[in-house]
Order: C-alpha cells, then sequence, then structure tokens
C-alpha cells in the first residue's frame, strides 16, 4: 500500500510520544482511552490526510502497547507493531535518547522500509486470553521451583522440628502454588474447547508424542494458530532451533549453530518436548540413539529433534488430519 505520511510512537507505561514523519511536528499524549482519542484527532488536523493514507508505527511493548493496538483496530487504523530490537539495529550509530528522538526514529524506520514491515492484526480473543494466563502460569512456576529449591537447602541447615513455622509457609505456599497451577491448566483447557477452530488445532497437534496441553498452547499462541508463519522453518527460526552458518572468505569458518535471537520461552518448550519425545517415541528415539552412535553431539541431535516436532506440528496443522505413528505398523 501507498501511504502519504508516516507516524512514529514511542510507548512507554503512562504516556505516548507521537512524531509526524512529513509535518516534523510532536507531542506526547497519555497512554489511555482518552489519550488515544485525542490522538486521533490532533494526528488528522496536523496531516489533513485520512486515517487511512497513514501508517502508524510503533514498539511491541506487551501489555503497555495492547490497548492503542485495540483502540486502533476499532478504529480500522493500519499500524504496525514492530519489535524493538530490529527497529534498533536498523539505525546504525546513535548518539543520545529520549522519547522524542525515539518517536521520531520509528516514524523514519516505517518510511525507510516501508517493503520490509508487515501490518498488524491482533489474535483473536480467544489467543490475547490464553497468552495472559500461559505468561502468569510461567511466574507462577518459577516462583515454585524456588520455593522447593529453597526448602530443601534449609532443610540441609535446620530440622523442621527448630523451625516448624517456616517450614509450614513453604509447605502451604508449594501447595498453593501446585493448585493454582492446575486450575490456569484447566482454565487454558476450557478456553480452548470453547472455540472450535482452537480445539480442532489442539487435538491435531497432541496427536504427537512430546506436545502436550503447555506446549500445544504455546505453538498455537505464537503462531497464531497456525496462520503468522508459512511453514514449520520460519518458525523454527523465530524459536532459535534453526542452524546458521558462520564464514567470511576462506579464514574464517565457525561451527554451524542457532542464534540467540529467538523466543527463549518457545526453544525451552520445544527442549523439552524433544526429551519426551525421545523417551516415548519408538522412531524418535531410534533416530537419537544412531546419531549418537555416529559420533554427534548430544545436543545438536536434540536439536534436530526440535525441528523434527516442528515439521511434524505445522504438517498436520496445515494437513487437518492426526499425526499417524507409521513405526507401530512395521511388521
Amino acid at each position: 500500500m501507498k501511504f502519504k505520511d508516516f507516524v512514529g510512537i514511542d510507548v512507554s507505561k503512562h504516556t505516548l510520544d507521537v512524531f509526524i514523519l512529513n509535518v516534523k511536528v510532536h507531542k506526547q499524549f497519555k497512554n489511555e482511552r482518552l489519550g488515544f482519542q485525542q490522538l486521533e484527532q490532533w494526528v488528522q488536523r496536523q496531516t489533513c490526510l485520512a486515517l487511512s493514507d497513514l501508517l502508524l508505527c510503533f514498539e511491541h511493548t506487551g501489555l503497555y502497547s495492547l490497548s492503542l493496538a485495540q483502540f486502533l483496530e476499532e478504529k480500522r487504523v493500519l499500524y504496525a507493531m514492530v519489535p524493538a530490537l530490529e527497529i534498533k539495529r536498523s539505525m546504525g550509530i546513535t548518539r543520545g535518547k529520549n522519547d522524542r528522538i525515539d518517536s521520531r526514529r520509528i516514524a523514519e524506520f516505517a518510511s525507510r522500509f516501508l517493503d520490509k514491515i508487515r501490518l498488524t492484526t491482533l489474535p483473536a480473543k480467544e489467543i490475547l486470553n490464553i497468552q495472559h494466563m500461559l505468561n502468569l502460569r510461567e511466574r507462577m512456576a518459577r516462583n515454585l521451583a524456588g520455593y522447593i529449591v529453597s526448602k530443601h537447602e534449609i532443610r540441609n541447615v535446620f530440622h523442621a522440628e527448630e523451625l516448624p513455622h517456616m517450614f509450614s509457609c513453604y509447605d502451604t505456599m508449594i501447595c498453593t502454588l501446585k493448585h493454582e497451577i492446575k486450575l490456569l491448566e484447566k482454565s487454558i483447557r476450557e478456553i480452548l474447547h470453547g472455540n472450535k477452530e482452537l480445539w480442532t488445532t489442539f487435538e491435531l497437534i497432541t496427536t504427537i508424542k512430546g506436545i502436550g496441553l503447555i506446549v500445544a498452547s504455546h505453538l498455537i499462541v505464537y503462531t497464531c494458530n497456525f496462520t503468522r508463519f508459512d511453514n514449520w522453518r520460519k518458525f523454527a527460526c523465530y524459536s532459535g532451533t534453526a542452524p546458521f552458518e558462520y564464514q567470511s572468505g576462506t579464514s574464517v569458518r565457525g561451527r554451524t549453530q542457532v542464534s540467540q535471537i529467538a523466543n527463549q520461552q518457545m526453544k525451552k518448550l520445544l527442549h523439552l518436548a524433544a526429551i519426551c519425545a525421545i523417551h516415548t517415541d519408538t522412531e524418535i528415539r531410534a533416530y537419537y540413539q544412531r546419531r549418537l552412535d555416529e559420533g554427534k553431539s548430544r545436543m545438536s541431535v536434540i536439536n534436530i529433534v526440535r525441528n523434527k516436532l516442528l515439521a511434524r506440528v505445522f504438517a498436520v496443522a496445515k494437513r487437518g488430519t492426526p499425526f499417524v505413528d507409521i513405526k507401530k505398523y512395521v511388521a
């Protein structure tokens, strides 16, 4: 699409710094619905253009940018939420930083890389709800692990009879967190079951050994129910499981390895799924052992298994049929 002007928005917790590229004006608004309405009116006055002729661009800042994105979708305004790292690396060498400068740089980024920017559309409400619940579950799981480790460390020094109340508190917190995590998982399953498309996808991808409720839910969220990525290779790159070569000329030839620029949460979950598949899937276990016997490193083989699982997941999701374990039909 052709846009007549570009609006850069630097999003923070309480404010929005807005810069219009061609007019070269800046103004700050509150990060709330009234501020969004004022922003809309101000941009139209300054540019004398319809909102359909403008591209609004801002960084993806989680909850801070979600309300703005929802407002723009209500108004049917085209916008792009871009990862902060992508904008930062496009700037080259820079000096100094403040919200006004950042908003101008975001507007310049939108104009310069228009051919590479993908317009943003928020996922379905159910997917957003699942995402928030998964984030909460992750925090609770980290806290649970911390309490369990701390309890075991203290037990090595003190007896329960010496500090009964402290050990009782640990037991209460651990039991409570376990119970709440189970309730969250039940709610996630209910949300999936309440949406026919999400539930169909969930049932398909969980036919693959190693893919359970949590891994499947994250896959549905990050792929926007397998509509955001064209194939599993692109998602492998996003997840940090795709290997990249490292060479320059004839003197620099480093090891082929995965990139650290990735969704580390998804990478960790795929690692756990791969370990589970190695123990439960006959075909994958045989493949894993064969590669180890050939002298391959354990982590490189596990990474291949992670990519095998992604290939299977995308295949059944796109094809619409469950995974079939051919190995068990072999005589």
